[in-house]
């Protein structure tokens, strides 16, 4: 006996053909750099502006190769997806910076943009869990890296790699580790964001009060404990206990004017910390939020500076494996620090190394040439 599939199954199939051979037939046109008036007809027939290719090339990548801004703008008008990434995992910013064009690459970047902070802001809105826009801000992966209570209840590894460096690994499958911190960052807070954070500080002389959260390898906190005059309150949050064990291995419970927060930074923030206040310097670097919690930290920084000659850094990693989404949260977190009356400074600092020796054998999660360096200071009222 043969069967034949149901009737709505053969629609769904034909839809589903019609559809490919439209995507298709949209993708070939901009390649072949057709009139607008033509894209523009097909887009009008129902071509789908999110098909995406075997190589995984979209109309917005298309675009993005012929270089042509106002197809650009139209197709994210439309509702391309701005961050769809092809096989090579370069999206049309990414093609657009390969060519140097500026106006292309802005086109694309603006739009991730406006979306980051559309999804902020709806994910500050209290939606039922079973919202589809709940959905949304789920984190997809789920393992020690992208997920917080994976992470938290994985073992944590403190070790010095074959290139002599200190890191700390968490294992995030049977075959891969991943670096929580590792010594090339030491760099990064020794020659810019530890000066820039104290440096000339009014209150240096007299010792400062310092919070930083997440411990790591203790890289700033050890620079807080070196300056002339050692803090006078120095706070330090740090959630996982295998990093805590590691804090008592080095004394770090035993320092005068340490105070050690065990926890999340979210299980303090509103009673210890804002108990204590007065902050002049903040810094904090967490390992696998997302960017919705580093915002919500920002939220509380004017109830946790001293004031204007306060200072705040974080470490700047958020989508730093991919030059466009490196952009776009770096101008996101920029956009948000300035509505809650933060002030940032950004540097470029240089992190490049030609043989990767930094890495070792864990995955990169830093993959850019330049490292954009944030601090911020409380805007002064009046």
């Amino acid at each position: 006996m043969v069967f034949s599939p149901a009737p709505d199954v053969l629609d769904e199939d034909v839809e589903v053909e019609a559809l490919v051979g439209l995507g298709e037939a949209l993708i070939s046109a901009i390649l072949e750099r057709a009139p607008l008036e033509a894209i523009k007809s097909m887009i009008a027939d129902g071509a789908p502006l999110w098909y995406q290719d075997e190589e995984g090339t979209s109309p917005l990548h298309a675009a993005a190769y012929v270089e042509n801004e106002e197809l650009i703008r139209l197709l994210i008008e439309g509702g391309a997806v701005w961050n769809a990434v092809d096989n090579t995992h370069n999206t049309a910013g990414d093609i657009a910076l390969s060519f140097n064009n500026e106006a292309c690459y802005n086109l694309v970047r603006d739009a991730g943009i406006r979306s980051e902070l559309l999804l902020a802001l709806l994910s500050s809105r209290s939606l039922p869990a079973d919202s589809p826009l709940s959905l949304v801000f789920k984190a997809t992966d789920t393992t020690a890296a992208g997920s917080t209570d994976a992470f938290m209840s994985s073992r944590l590894r403190f070790t010095t790699d074959e290139h002599g460096q200190e890191v700390c690994l968490v294992k995030v499958n049977e075959k891969e580790e991943v670096g929580v911190m590792m010594g090339w960052e030491r760099g990064i807070s020794e020659w810019w964001a530890f000066p820039k954070l104290c440096a000339g500080h009014e209150q240096l002389q007299e010792g400062l009060k310092v919070l930083n959260i997440g411990f790591g390898l203790g890289i700033i906190d050890s620079m807080f404990q070196a300056l002339s005059t050692p803090p006078a309150l120095h706070v330090i949050v740090e959630p996982h206990p295998d990093v805590r064990q590691h804090m008592r291995e080095r004394g770090w419970y035993d320092k005068p004017g340490v105070r050690i927060l065990e926890g999340k930074w979210q299980d303090f923030v509103e009673n210890e910390l804002l108990a204590v206040g007065g902050f002049d310097a903040i810094y904090t670097d967490t390992f696998s939020e997302e960017y919705k919690d580093l915002q919500q930290f920002f939220e509380h920084l004017p109830d946790l500076l001293a004031g204007p000659e306060s200072r705040f850094g974080f470490f700047n990693g958020l989508g730093a494996t991919n030059a466009l989404f490196y952009d776009v949260y770096t101008r996101v977190s920029d956009l948000h620090l300035s509505e809650v009356g933060i002030d940032v400074e950004w540097s470029d600092v240089d992190v490049f190394a030609e043989d990767d020796a930094r890495w070792g054998r864990t995955r990169q999660y830093f993959t850019q040439r330049l490292y954009r360096l944030p601090v911020g200071r409380m805007r002064a009222i009046g």
